[in-house]
């Protein structure tokens, strides 16, 4: 017994995630250094990027590194362990949340786009440190990104297309044997699964994960948009759950601009991008203190704050 603790105590990284609001204190935060030259717009994986690569506006490193330091100064006022990527030259390791989560002690890898795959490699340091017990790998199969994976009290809701089209979509990124694995890991849980709309040339249409199109805040409420989701049905779950009056409805646009994407320091404190300025007043009236960021270049890749994060630790 005492072996089997030095052992266990070898792994410094106690892994607890139970929702998306709890106190955090450690997290891998992505990098945008080395970030590598602007993509062709044949090595686009999202109609955002397309449209930038397009006019020419897609962000420069020098911005992109200023607005992660932005978002690591937050997590340093508020006392957060922060680990980065070891460096890969060349290469975007901005969106930590897709190539991994966390459930309750568990740290499951994705099976992200292949091409991607070094950037677990850039957090091995950080995955050595866990009990390798409690890491799993999905089968080939399964498809899964935790920008679709969400957790609230006793459910775990995941983004999905359900479209017999789906191989056709590079948008669509978790798939139905994604939902079922997690299923089958978490037996206890309320899995729930939310059917998303996807678009390969119009961002305004494209619900690239579930906080694309929606997230919860704080104790009780959360940000949503209604027409990222296919079925009403799925929709109108969210609603019974949260209740209407705690829900901030964005519209085509905000959601464009990623407003969905904000990401939660505690129950109470939410980073979000300074231009959001109608979901910051909201959120201040409910209570929130709102740690404003630029952020703005960044979102040209379709991707946000939660994206940029991979939680290990929350209260």
């Amino acid at each position: 017994m005492y072996h089997y603790l030095q052992k266990y105590n070898r792994f410094l990284l106690r892994l607890n995630v139970k929702n998306e609001t709890s106190r955090l204190r450690a997290v891998v935060l992505g990098s945008a250094v080395s970030n590598g030259p602007t993509p062709s717009i044949e090595e686009a994986y999202d109609p955002k990027s397309l449209e930038h690569i397009k006019a020419g506006t897609y962000p420069v490193e020098k911005d992109m590194v200023a607005e992660m330091k932005a978002f690591n100064a937050v997590f340093k006022k508020y006392g957060v362990k922060v680990y980065r990527p070891e460096t890969i030259e060349n290469y975007n390791q901005i969106f930590a949340r897709d190539i991994g989560f966390v459930i309750d002690d568990v740290f499951v890898k994705s099976n992200i786009l292949p091409d991607r795959e070094r950037e677990l490699d850039a957090i091995q340091y950080v995955i050595d440190q866990i009990d390798p017990l409690k890491i799993v790998r999905p089968p080939a199969e399964v498809h899964i990104e935790g920008g679709d994976v969400m957790l609230w009290k006793d459910h775990i809701f995941i983004g999905t297309y359900k479209g017999s089209d789906y191989k056709d979509y590079i948008t669509a990124r978790t798939n139905m044997h994604g939902v079922n694995y997690i299923k089958s890991l978490f037996p206890h849980k309320i899995v729930k699964e939310f059917d998303l709309v996807k678009s390969k040339l119009e961002a305004r249409d494209n619900a690239l994960h579930l906080d694309c199109c929606f997230q919860p805040v704080g104790k009780d409420k959360g940000i949503i948009y209604k027409r990222g989701f296919r079925e009403e049905a799925d929709y109108l779950y969210l609603v019974e759950l949260f209740g209407k009056e705690n829900l901030f409805h964005i519209e085509r646009e905000e959601m464009y601009n990623m407003f969905s994407n904000v990401f939660s320091i505690d129950e109470d404190v939410v980073v979000s991008e300074k231009n959001f300025t109608r979901l910051n007043n909201w959120l201040r009236e409910n209570g929130f203190t709102v740690e404003e960021i630029p952020y703005a270049e960044i979102s040209k890749q379709e991707g946000l704050l939660r994206c940029s994060t991979l939680p290990l630790i929350r209260d």
